[in-house]
């Protein structure tokens, strides 16, 4: 972990400069400049109204991709049967359902063809939240070291929360664009013509800038909303106009009020007094922590809380359901030497302080360091990772709460922090116990692993010519057929962003080409480092074109996805494509991958998504390659998957050196 090192007269000097100029501006909190993270001149929504809409894909170009996708992971027989049972669906029930499909689309030109059904795959499945979905993403410490004590931090990290929600509730949250070349689109031009751009076709002017907007309808799923679960499916419930925070310590629940009457933001060393009142309860673990049911499986989550409801609970829920977010306080401790150990804790929780079912979740430790944990069904990580970054952003160069500031002194603790108290029934108890548990026994399961490789990093990746996101998934490819001899399903998250409503794509990381490259290399008869560096970038060129595919929404697993939604939907029988072995096969993802790109970013990640597979959360950064791995120790060897990666980076590290450049 790397610190910036200032000396300390000159850091004083700096903190006191930067005290003093905030007092001055906060003293009267209710200003535009303390009560909202941005107030842009371009509405947040501006791009919405003329967002394209997400392509549904052509039969015969998913018919191929799907094909293309198993062709590595199959044997030749199990490929032949596959294939003559792809082109039966092509031929027969393919073009009835892709037809109810785009009728289906064209009703609900307001959204997306993916929307519905996927937020229904999250919702309707029974699995704990923990491991199973809710990702954590760990934030580096500030370069500060006072500024990471556990009061100011947690201080700065509210108030830069609710700055952030204000700027999305009130429309004034800058629109989230991604600029192929910044330096020539991020600009105020760009800015001045598209401002004056109407809405209904400010996106296309803005294609003429190379930038591309994209959706930000999952904002307003961030904050004030919680997943409920019921019986079969759960629902989202969001609350717009709460003024009270969550916060959890010991198993113990405080409702914090954060905002005045009128909506504003109470004032720095008002929150941080409130907060700190909290933090000095000499609370002890509670022995039936309620939190602990949030980690069940739904449908049992779903009976136990409906039984706390009729026993007079609801209003307590409910205060938790409608806090605008939770903040969890735990007893962790980072350790540069073994990140991993507070990771996990991190990813699974304790099992006192998590209410897992929030949208959001802030989670402290006494050290200072903070992670954001989220529930996954209401949206995907661009909503969360641009809050994530903008907290990041603000509490380092603009902090409202200093090691100086002292709380207020005067304050009615009684009226603005309240106990949350449950009344628990003996069957309620033991349920709590059951589910203490099972939350363990999968936490006991659990293993997780780091690995950060220096040899290779974004910068070199430029030098030699090569995509760094293809090397890292090239990278697993190899891994894995050294520690098992064999390729299996591998699927890598994309995001459909720039479209209306669109939510994820799936790239398939593992092709022929990454096959032919990990054979050639493992073979007795291995060619020379040309060939292979040739084959490194016939590698590259596929994994490219596929996420380009898979970013425009057209990939092939959504649009099967979506057409056996429509058979489902429709009371038509399913097609045996759905039932063939091979879509079982490649929709077991083992290696289930995810990149992190932020500059506030430590440590990202989350679980296996089947027993015997790997979670694995990277991050390509400038002065390396970082990952994460998650797996189930009684199914697989995590750690001999680690060495083996170690190796196969190793190996493509010294091909690319001793072929630097290839030709154009």
């Amino acid at each position: 972990m790397h610190r910036v090192k200032v000396s300390t007269d000159k850091l004083r000097v700096l903190q006191l400069v930067r005290w003093q100029s905030t007092q001055k501006t906060t003293s009267s909190y209710d200003s535009d400049s303390y009560q909202y993270l941005q107030k842009s001149e371009t509405p947040m929504l501006h791009f919405q109204p003329s967002l394209r809409r997400l392509a549904i894909p052509k039969l015969e170009k998913t018919c191929e991709r799907y094909l293309a996708a198993l062709k590595p992971i199959l044997n030749d027989n199990t490929y032949s049967r596959t294939s003559i049972i792809v082109d039966q669906f092509r031929q027969s029930e393919a073009p009835q359902l892709q037809k109810l499909l785009v009728e289906h689309d064209k009703r609900n030109k307001h959204t997306s063809y993916i929307s519905e059904p996927w937020f229904d795959m999250y919702l309707k499945d029974r699995a704990p939240l923990p491991i199973n979905y809710n990702p954590v993403l760990m934030m580096k410490p500030d370069e500060r070291p006072e500024y990471n004590d556990l009061l100011v931090r947690a201080s700065n990290f509210i108030i830069s929360s609710l700055r952030f929600r204000r700027s999305l509730k009130e429309n004034l949250l800058k629109p989230e664009v991604y600029h192929m070349n910044p330096k020539k689109s991020d600009t105020k031009t760009y800015q001045k013509v598209t401002q004056l751009t109407p809405s209904g076709i400010a996106t296309y002017v803005s294609y003429a800038f190379n930038a591309f907007p994209l959706d930000m309808s999952q904002y307003q799923g961030l904050f004030g909303a919680t997943r409920i679960p019921e019986m079969g499916k759960d629902r989202i419930y969001r609350e717009a106009d709460t003024k009270h925070l969550v916060i959890i310590k010991d198993g113990h629940f405080f409702s914090m009020d954060v905002l005045d009457e009128q909506g504003n933001i109470e004032a720095p060393e008002v929150i941080e007094a409130r907060l700190k009142y909290i933090l000095s309860q000499q609370t002890k673990k509670t022995e039936h922590p309620v939190a602990v049911l949030t980690t069940e499986n739904r449908d049992t989550w779903a009976k136990i809380r409906s039984d706390l409801v009729n026993d007079g609970n609801a209003e307590a829920l409910k205060t938790i359901d409608s806090a605008i977010f939770v903040i969890s306080f735990e007893d962790g401790q980072f350790d540069e030497s073994n990140p991993t150990a507070l990771f996990k804790q991190l990813l699974g929780g304790c099992g006192y302080s998590r209410w897992c079912d929030k949208s959001l979740s802030l989670v402290f430790n006494k050290d200072g360091s903070a992670s954001v944990s989220f529930e996954h069904s209401w949206g995907d990580g661009v909503a969360v990772l641009r809050y994530f970054n903008e907290l990041y952003s603000d509490t380092k160069t603009s902090p409202f709460v200093h090691p100086e500031t002292k709380p207020a002194d005067k304050v009615d603790i009684s009226r603005v922090v309240r106990p949350i108290e449950f009344t628990l029934t003996d069957r309620t108890k033991q349920a709590i116990k059951q589910a203490q548990l099972n939350h363990q026994t999968v936490m006991d399961s659990l293993n997780m692993n780091f690995m950060k490789f220096e040899s290779l990093d974004k910068k070199k990746c430029k030098t030699y010519r090569l995509s760094p996101d293809s090397i890292m998934q090239l990278g697993f490819q190899l891994a894995y057929k050294k520690q098992t001899n064999r390729y299996v399903g591998t699927y890598e998250s994309c995001s459909t962003s720039a479209f209306r409503h669109g939510r994820t794509e799936t790239i398939r990381p593992c092709t022929q080409a990454t096959k032919q490259f990990c054979d050639a290399i493992l073979s007795k008869d291995r060619p020379s480092n040309a060939e292979l560096r040739s084959q490194i970038d016939q590698c590259s060129k596929i994994h490219g074109q596929l996420t380009k595919e898979a970013a425009m929404g057209q990939g092939f697993d959504r649009h099967l996805f979506g057409l056996r939604h429509m058979a489902r939907t429709n009371g038509i029988g399913e097609p045996a494509l759905y039932a063939d072995d091979a879509y079982k096969t490649i929709n077991h993802n083992i290696l289930s991958t995810s990149t992190l790109a932020s500059p506030a970013l430590m440590l990202g990640g989350f679980g296996p998504v089947v027993q015997d597979g790997y979670g694995i959360g990277y991050s390509i950064q400038d002065e390396f390659l970082g990952t994460v791995f998650t797996n189930y120790a009684k199914h697989t060897n995590g750690s001999e998957f680690v060495d083996c990666l170690r190796e196969a980076f190793n190996e493509i590290t010294n091909i690319v050196q001793s072929v630097p450049k290839t030709a154009k």
